[in-house]
């Protein structure tokens, strides 16, 4: 079973990623520290309520989707999806530079 500390860290960074900000950008709005922050999201440390308020709001979402696990056939679906993006992605640009390319 997965537990409460492996959820939030593994959440953290997901939504972090996301927001395409780094974990100093995410404790500067949060208000906490960089090193409590990283401390979190390695699983050694778990915030209180008060932080996990202050995290979630930095974050835009709600408290709830920081501890919010996917099944697992949504997760392979979403990696699926993101594969098959990446795959179109590759495909259109080579289509793109070979007809750049021809005379």
């Amino acid at each position: 079973m997965i537990s409460s500390r492996e959820v939030l860290a593994k959440n953290l960074k997901e939504n972090r990623k996301r927001m395409g900000i780094t974990q100093s950008e995410l404790a500067e709005l949060a208000g906490i520290s960089t090193n409590f922050l990283a401390m979190i999201e390695l699983k050694h440390k778990f915030p209180g309520p008060e932080t996990l308020d202050q995290l979630a709001k930095a974050l835009n979402i709600e408290v709830n989707e920081l501890f919010s696990v996917q099944s697992s056939t949504e997760t392979e679906l979403i990696k699926l999806h993101k594969a098959i993006l990446l795959d179109l992605d590759r495909a259109i640009t080579e289509a793109v530079n070979k007809a750049i390319k021809k005379p």
